[in-house]
């Protein structure tokens, strides 16, 4: 979108309340602005907002001239396509028909009638499309006819997995992001795994489950960019079944478990009276150890210690006497993992509510941590958290 009384540009990333909406320029900065004052430029926005997407003419950019196909449309092209020029065929082509027909004049050759464009590829496709000019999101495109099961997550060389996302996708969909990718952060991007198993209702095969590592590297990255099936937009596009999911034979899935080895009888219970004896006199051998560590009870775990109500997720307050320089991904990755243990431990010990201060930023962790929330089946709700105290760099949770 763009601002109705200026240049700038922007994705609206919020609707904060019936006629305001929170506006990202430049993924870096984030303004309140009036519904009112928003002039869509993109068609998925257009849909939200039932209306169309501005029709650009030529010259015409957003935020400057962008009223001039109201004063005059007579300038503009028709929007139906020209028909294209003819084919001048060469000089043997032209001998070549009038020697075939008998006719003083060859016929013009155009392009084919009826062509079709190619169809797209078919298969599931791991797409990063621009949600900006810096910021990119992990999308799945499932350009198949079947269902597809699918396990999305991270790697990294501090994390060596990281599960993120799971669910079902119906063919010829793609999914909302799963996770945004920073073009600066480029050189420490996590590579992500996909696991995918294919499924038909009332299908009459079993498929083996795919697995699909995908790290990126900046010799492939930018030629990978091409038009995305099913969403219409250029990406940048890697296939996830080069080697699609083989089907499972009927006649492997009724094996049956091999039959335990058979084992020696057992002796029958009595009292060894030898034994019984060198026990009492004090002569009986040593246990083994593994005996005896069997033997000793399990120590019992710790009791889960409830957070604090209000956990401040800044780097400075969890790590307070770090000296490490930390880039960007490393300091989210572990704002992150404060968050989550910190939820799950709230969780465990029946806690009402709790607050997570991660400050305004550039609004990356509050964007992640919200989106972990409401995905949670054990949030009540949640809300920015005393606007007076801190601003809107805090949210309450409130557990079930």
């Amino acid at each position: 979108m763009r601002l109705l009384t200026g240049t700038e540009e922007g994705i609206v990333t919020r609707l904060l309340d019936s006629e305001l909406v929170e506006v990202a320029i430049d993924n870096d900065f984030t303004i309140p602005v009036l519904r009112r004052e928003v002039v869509v430029v993109a068609q998925e926005e257009g849909k939200n907002f039932d209306r169309a997407a501005v029709d650009y003419g030529p010259g015409q950019t957003p935020g400057k001239n962008a009223n001039a196909s109201k004063k005059d449309n007579s300038k503009r092209p028709s929007s139906t396509p020209a028909a294209p020029k003819p084919v001048q065929p060469s000089l043997q082509e032209a001998l070549a028909a009038v020697a075939s027909s008998g006719k003083g004049v060859a016929k013009m050759s155009g392009p084919a009638a009826g062509a079709k464009q190619p169809a797209a590829a078919k298969g599931l496709f791991l797409a990063l499309v621009h949600q900006s000019p810096e910021l990119l999101g992990v999308t799945l495109i499932n350009n198949t006819e079947a269902d597809v099961l699918f396990t999305y997550g991270e790697e990294t060389a501090a994390r060596p997995y990281r599960a993120l996302a799971a669910d079902k996708l119906g063919p010829k969909t793609s999914t909302k992001p799963l996770s945004f990718l920073h073009m600066k952060d480029f050189e420490a991007w996590p590579a992500v795994v996909f696991q995918l198993l294919p499924t038909r209702l009332n299908g009459d095969a079993a498929y083996e489950l795919l697995t699909k590592r995908q790290a990126f590297k900046a010799s492939t990255f930018y030629g990978s960019q091409k038009p995305a099936p099913v969403i219409g937009k250029d990406a940048y596009l890697f296939q996830l079944d080069e080697k699609a999911a083989a089907a499972i034979a009927p006649e492997v899935l009724a094996e049956e478990a091999p039959a335990p080895a058979p084992t020696a009888p057992a002796k029958p219970a009595g009292v060894d009276i030898a034994a019984l004896k060198a026990q009492l006199s004090g002569d009986a051998p040593a246990k083994p150890a593994a005996v005896v560590a069997a033997a000793a009870p399990a120590k019992p775990a710790g009791p889960i210690v409830a957070p604090p109500h209000e956990l401040d997720l800044h780097l400075e307050a969890l790590r307070p006497d770090n000296t490490e320089e930390l880039s960007n991904t490393a300091i989210l990755r572990l704002q992150l993992d404060a968050f989550e243990d910190a939820l799950s431990r709230a969780l465990a010990t029946n806690m009402h509510e709790i607050v997570f201060i991660h400050g305004m930023g550039n609004g990356v962790l509050r964007k992640e941590i919200h989106r972990q929330l409401s995905r949670n089946k054990d949030i009540k709700f949640f809300e920015d958290a005393r606007k007076e105290k801190f601003g809107f760099g805090a949210t309450l949770v409130r557990l079930k």
